[in-house]
């Protein structure tokens, strides 16, 4: 990548945020209500990424396709995790630093998550210093969720940025898809949910491991564009 970027929108869940504990213990006390099994951080490392009533089907297996049980366990992780999401989701390290090195060079930073859109600004608001971040989407019943490209369009027409000036990151293969389904270029980050391979796997060119080197290619991007216009 050697372009300059208006705007860099992020995934939340193992992108900005380290939420997996809370997610996880969430759902394991929905389930252990209605006495179903319980899971594996592990495992549910791959059952998040594609919004909460899907994170509450996989954990749920066969029986989430008894429907009035399944919206019980839903309702019921809505209403621990509304209590419990920020007991131990954190930043990960390098991510405050990150944000604020690129919003001191005027970059716009947005967040896309399909997180409901709800607990997705509850937590942006709660582990960033106000400002920080610019725009946030969660899942929202007026767009599809991730991969579907329609609400990076509507975040993107909101702060006037066109694709081609987009930077969209994320950890896993759902942010990859955004990002082709979108037409936006992407990075991937090691530290998250999925970690390498599966980025690799799924298409992903560009995959970092610590969160200066976002900081760099996008501020070394900046740079670049002053040079060529004689700045």
């Amino acid at each position: 990548m050697n372009k300059h970027y208006d705007a860099c929108v992020f995934d939340l869940d193992g992108t900005l945020a380290d939420s997996l504990n809370d997610l996880a213990a969430s759902c394991d006390e929905a389930l252990s209500l209605f006495e179903l099994p319980t899971h594996s951080i592990e495992e549910y490392r791959f059952f998040v990424g594609n919004g909460i009533r899907n994170l509450v089907c996989s954990a749920m297996g066969e029986k989430s396709e008894d429907e009035k049980l399944q919206r019980s366990v839903f309702e019921t992780f809505n209403i621990i995790y509304d209590e419990r999401c920020l007991e131990q989701t954190r930043p990960y390290s390098g991510i405050v630093q990150m944000l604020g090195e690129l919003k001191e060079s005027g970059v716009i930073i947005g967040v896309l998550s399909n997180k409901a859109d709800a607990f997705a600004k509850r937590i942006v608001d709660a582990l960033f210093d106000k400002g920080l971040i610019d725009i946030v989407y969660g899942q929202r019943s007026d767009y599809p969720r991730k991969p579907a490209p329609d609400s990076l369009y509507a975040l993107l027409d909101q702060i006037n940025c066109e694709k081609s000036k987009c930077l969209y990151i994320g950890d896993s293969n759902v942010d990859v898809a955004t990002a082709k389904n979108a037409g936006v270029d992407f990075c991937g980050v090691e530290w998250g949910f999925r970690g390498y391979n599966e980025l690799k796997n799924s298409g992903a060119e560009v995959i970092v491991k610590d969160p200066s080197e976002i900081t760099e290619m996008v501020l070394q991007s900046y740079e670049q564009d002053k040079l060529s216009k004689g700045a």
